[in-house]
């Protein structure tokens, strides 16, 4: 990882889908790590993944190379492979605003695999859905 660049590791839970949801972003710089987290009382787990990159990349300097690691392939494959966007428009408005400009790269990694930051961004995300064990 370069100098002053981050990566955040990203997470969206749901009690219900609908139902309460979750979101964690677990933030990466220089050694240093910081967890964000925060939910919503009726959502979708989509909108909650979406979420999580979104607040995570609100967190960070707009200047500086990210790199979002997330479990959704509904997100990553989106951002890479122009999935069609049925849903969450107003989301998917949110997200090309804040990546336009920015060095931003996307890395899919498969959930509870035991991969450290997917396992910190899960456990804040059900923690804020009250799905966590």
């Amino acid at each position: 990882m370069q100098n002053n660049s981050f990566v955040i590791h990203t997470d969206g839970a749901c009690k219900g889908n609908p139902g309460q949801g979750g979101w964690g972003a677990v933030i990466e710089q220089d050694g240093n790590q910081t967890i964000i987290s925060g939910g919503e009382p009726h959502t979708t787990n989509n909108r909650m993944e979406m979420t999580a990159v979104i607040k995570g990349l609100e967190a960070i300097d707009p200047h500086a190379p990210v790199l979002i690691s997330s479990d959704s392939t509904y997100v990553i494959n989106t951002m890479t492979k122009g999935w069609k966007r049925k849903a969450n428009h107003d989301l998917w408005e949110q997200l090309d605003r804040l990546v336009k400009g920015r060095d931003v790269s996307w890395r899919w990694v498969r959930g509870h695999s035991g991969e450290r930051g997917n396992e910190l961004a899960d456990s804040a995300a059900t923690k804020e859905a009250g799905t966590a064990k």
